[in-house]
Order: C-alpha cells, then structure tokens, then sequence
C-alpha cells in the first residue's frame, strides 16, 4: 500500500506518517517499506488518473504487509492504536490456538493410543495366563485319564455276563 492511503486509513496526514517512518528507520527495512522510483511512480500515476492531492513532491513510500502492521505501532492517531492492539491480538490468539489446539489433538491421540495398547498387552497377558491354567488343567486330566486306563489293565478279568443266556454262549 501507499503511503498516502495509509495516512488516511490511520487517520493522519501523509507528512506524518512519512516524518514517523523517517524517525523510526530501523523499523522498517526494506521487506517492510521502500521508495518507489521515479519510473514506478509514473507507471502508478498513470493508472490512478487523476491526483487528488493535486501533486507531490516527493516519491512515496510503499508498504509491504509487515510494514503496515509495524506503521500501527510507530503512529499516534487513536485508528493506528486500535489496528495495532488488534494485530497483537490477532497474533496471540494465533499462537493461544497453535498451542493448545492441534498439539493438544495430537497428545490426546497419542495418550489414547497408548492407554489402548497397554489395555491390549493387559488382555493378552491374561489371556495367556488362562492358557497356562488350561493347559495345566488339560494335563492333569489326561495324568488321570492315563492313571483310570492303567488300573483298568490291572483289573481287566472277564466280566460276567448280564442278560438271557443261550447255552452255546457260556
């Protein structure tokens, strides 16, 4: 922007906000403000039309976004302070919300992702632990099964028959 719409958009003269750019150099290098030349000034001239300021006599100052912000905090009109505080405010606000938003999802995320796998590894901890029980218990029964079937050995004599008899079956 230039630098006398600026002056009006800040609600001060042109002359002004030129005398407090000057007083503040330090404050606007050259990403933030320049000069135009000579040659850029007719080319913008040209396509304004008309002047309503009826002249100049110096060459204007452009302004690149940082340096319409950092023109609100070197300028004294009441416009000037309010734009200033805004742009702090827009800036903490941006930061306040880069810092407690998409962090605090990724930490939520990652919290809930391990609260998940230690949950799993509990399950498959006593999942196994109630293999072990059933295996344990399985061997046991077949120890048993094993012991009935030996005792049956032993004590395996023919058994008396129960039921009607033929006479060929004795």
């Amino acid at each position: 922007m230039l630098d006398f719409d600026l002056a009006e958009l800040y609600g001060v003269e042109t002359k002004r906000l030129k005398e407090s750019v000057r007083r503040n150099k330090e404050r606007f290098p050259t990403d933030f403000m320049f000069v135009l030349n000579t040659d850029e000034w007719q080319i913008l001239r040209s396509q304004i039309a008309t002047s309503r300021w009826g002249g100049t006599r110096y060459l204007p100052f452009a302004f690149t976004e940082q340096g319409v912000a950092m023109l609100a905090s070197v300028l004294k009109s009441d416009t000037a302070i309010k734009i200033n505080i805004s742009i702090v405010r827009a800036f903490v606000s941006l930061r306040h919300s880069l810092i407690t938003s998409p962090d605090n999802k990724i930490e939520l995320l990652q919290s809930e992702l391990s609260e998940l796998k230690n949950y799993i590894e509990e399950v498959f901890i006593d999942y196994n632990d109630i293999n072990e029980d059933t295996r344990a218990q399985l061997e046991l029964i077949n120890q048993t099964l094993a012991a009935l079937q030996a005792d049956k050995k032993l004590t395996d004599k023919p058994r008396k028959r129960i039921g009607y008899w033929t006479s060929d079956e004795e």
